[in-house]
């Protein structure tokens, strides 16, 4: 089932952390169907960014905060009125929270406290969507696919952090917004390694290649026979806008929704490493990267099955087309194409299907 653009149109929707990778294409997406967006980031995180190449900074409205400042956060929601909100703002990279992770926690779940008790206190949010990882799961190596109702936790501040994140998620929609007669819907979404153009994240396997790609260098590989769900960025944003549209139209949906790729993606790092050379339409060579790196899970998989059947959802794109949007993407920006234009252009393509 697509995405109901007619519900969008028109829709006051506020984004956090719309600066970031994932929040940028949200934004576009929204953007697209007619919603009122705006904007809510302490910055741009990445230089270059889709965020500025896109030219999202002149398209819509954007309150300049930290979402670790509570009255920064109270302040651009009571500002915007947003019926809609999708949390994103976030600490979002494993390696980082090892040397910051102070920063990671306040960030990860103090943001998370207060956006929601701003929502608490702020009338007229109907709907909030605090997006999380496929990592705030406890991962004891299991070798099978995380489903919701499993325990959240995580072995490096990162990870800990956002299931610390989800705990308190879970902790203000039963305190809070439980009922069905409230006024507010309360849902976290969770999606594992996603892939798109405009990704220029530090310690990210596309980003990584791309880089290298764009200035002819060789790129260094880690844990190349790691097992990570791969999917193209498009999947699980239409996933999260279904699920608002679900907790608009049908209130007391439960917490916590995966947002994973089919069984058959889940690749490992050398693997897709290996088909983004044969994608890209130029030299692209690799190196191992003998570390040390800190530690990282061998093996990451969502037990989908809850969105396909409770939400009629399921990826629209597969890696081989996702890997192939992308690879386009950056060949796009090499040749000096409008960025913008490109991945609007994909969007309407996931849209239709194609």
């Amino acid at each position: 089932m697509a995405v109901d653009e007619s519900f969008w149109s028109g829709r006051r929707v506020l984004v956090t952390g719309h600066t970031g990778f994932k929040g940028a294409w949200l934004t576009l997406w929204l953007g697209e169907m007619g919603a009122e967006v705006t904007g809510f980031a302490d910055g741009v995180p990445t230089t270059p960014s889709l965020f500025e190449l896109a030219g999202l900074r002149e398209m819509l409205p954007t309150v300049w905060g930290d979402v670790r400042d509570y009255d920064a956060v109270l302040g651009a929601i009571r500002e915007s009125s947003p019926e809609v909100i999708i949390h994103m703002a976030a600490q979002p990279f494993v390696r980082r929270s090892f040397s910051q992770p102070r920063e990671t926690y306040e960030t990860n779940v103090m943001g998370t406290v207060n956006v929601l008790e701003a929502v608490r206190l702020t009338p007229g949010v109907s709907v909030v969507i605090n997006v999380t990882s496929d990592k705030c799961y406890e991962n004891l190596e299991h070798g099978r696919p995380f489903r919701e109702q499993d325990a959240k936790g995580g072995h490096d501040p990162y990870s800990n952090s956002k299931g610390c994140a989800e705990l308190v998620a879970d902790a203000y929609r039963c305190s809070f917004f439980s009922s069905d007669q409230s006024p507010t819907q309360l849902a976290s979404g969770r999606a594992g390694n996603v892939i798109g153009g405009g990704d220029w994240g530090e310690d990210r396997l596309i980003p990584d290649i791309m880089r290298g790609a764009l200035v002819g260098e060789a790129v260094k590989i880690r844990n190349p026979d790691s097992v990570r769900p791969w999917q193209h960025v498009l999947n699980p944003l239409s996933g999260y806008l279904k699920l608002v549209e679900m907790l608009w139209h049908q209130p007391g949906t439960s917490l916590g929704w995966n947002f994973g790729p089919d069984a058959e993606d889940a690749l490992t790092v050398g693997e897709i490493a290996e088909r983004i050379g044969d994608l890209w339409p130029g030299d692209l060579s690799f190196e191992i990267d003998p570390g040390p790196h800190p530690h990282e899970a061998t093996l990451l998989r969502l037990d989908s099955s809850k969105a396909h059947t409770e939400l009629g959802w399921a990826p629209t794109w597969n890696l081989e087309q996702g890997l192939e949007a992308t690879v386009a993407w950056y060949a796009a920006l090499r040749d000096g194409r409008d960025v913008a234009e490109v991945s609007v252009e994909q969007i309407r393509a996931f849209g239709d299907g194609s």
